[in-house]
């Protein structure tokens, strides 16, 4: 088990950011940690990485407790706060040597962050002189500097333009992705409010609300469900009761014209019987489409008050 946290809890003052909150991520997984602003994620994340305290529960990261092996985790922990924090007046690579140093890393590692980082045309300016994209890289290079088998990001892509979105998430990607069969990658725990993100990242999502936690699944089970959405055109106006008779049928809504919203409780693909009433009652199908759930709709579900 890479991360383990059970039943924590932390207050500030007579606020609880989080609420006996539980969860495991294996080794390797990238897990998606999604919530609403001032849900908590900030805070869990800190506590994983030493930098605050539970005030109930407990935890550990790669076997290492948080309450006593601090130190230890941090040497093994790559973290990459919301407010990337660097020294803007350094070069790019003199202020990753600089951390480097830190760890007692040697010269050749650096390069190979930079390059892994696609930094290598910047690394002779001054990180002040930098997008908000390529400030992005020098903060995750300098996560990755010690080669860390855990890494946190927080909010890792606010603010980049949408090519740099693409970049940064397939190096996150292959960063997580195994190397070969004795090296099963790195375990990845990431914040995001962009939602197309975490199903281009992730093999998991966490979704917090009001410090509880709400949802703990995989992608596919969490689009899981018997709930269909079928979207019919038909080229005049029918009662919405008479498509009440198609078999599995929760709910028929017009939403304009002659286009309605049918809703199924069933897993089987009704577009045929919805083509099959359409033939039997004289009327034209000229558009019927199927809609599966996004994740934004479900985080939606899952965070509503």
């Amino acid at each position: 088990m890479s991360i383990s946290v059970k039943n924590i809890s932390k207050y500030f003052g007579s606020q609880k950011a989080l609420d006996h909150v539980s969860f495991e991520v294996n080794k390797g997984e990238i897990v998606g940690f999604l919530g609403p602003n001032g849900a908590g994620k900030s805070t869990l994340m800190k506590i994983l990485t030493g930098y605050l305290k539970c005030d109930e529960g407990e935890g550990s990261v790669e076997g290492l407790d948080l309450k006593t092996d601090t130190a230890n985790i941090q040497k093994i922990t790559g973290y990459l706060p919301e407010h990337n924090p660097l020294y803007t007046e350094m070069f790019v690579r003199e202020y990753l040597q600089f951390n480097a140093s830190v760890y007692k890393i040697n010269k050749e590692r650096v390069e190979e962050v930079i390059k892994l980082t696609g930094l290598t045309p910047e690394a002779n300016k001054t990180i002040d002189q930098l997008s908000k994209g390529y400030r992005q890289r020098v903060g995750l290079a300098a996560a990755l500097l010690h080669d860390p088998e855990v890494l946190i990001l927080d909010e890792p892509t606010t603010g980049l333009d949408p090519n740099q979105l693409v970049e940064i998430r397939s190096l996150i990607r292959n960063i997580g992705r195994p190397q070969n069969t004795s090296n099963p990658g790195k375990t990845v725990f990431l914040s995001t409010h962009i939602m197309q993100e975490v199903e281009a990242i992730c093999d998991r999502v966490i979704i917090i609300n009001k410090g509880v936690i709400v949802a703990d699944k995989t992608l596919s089970e969490l689009r899981e469900g018997n709930e269909q959405v079928i979207f019919v055109e038909f080229d005049y106006r029918i009662e919405e009761i008479a498509l009440q008779k198609i078999p599995h049928m929760v709910s028929a809504k017009n939403t304009g014209g002659f286009t309605y919203e049918l809703i199924f409780d069933t897993k089987k693909d009704m577009r045929p019987a919805v083509f099959d009433f359409a033939h039997d009652n004289g009327l034209k199908t000229l558009q019927l489409n199927q809609k599966t759930k996004n994740l934004e709709s479900l985080f939606a579900e899952f965070t509503r008050a």
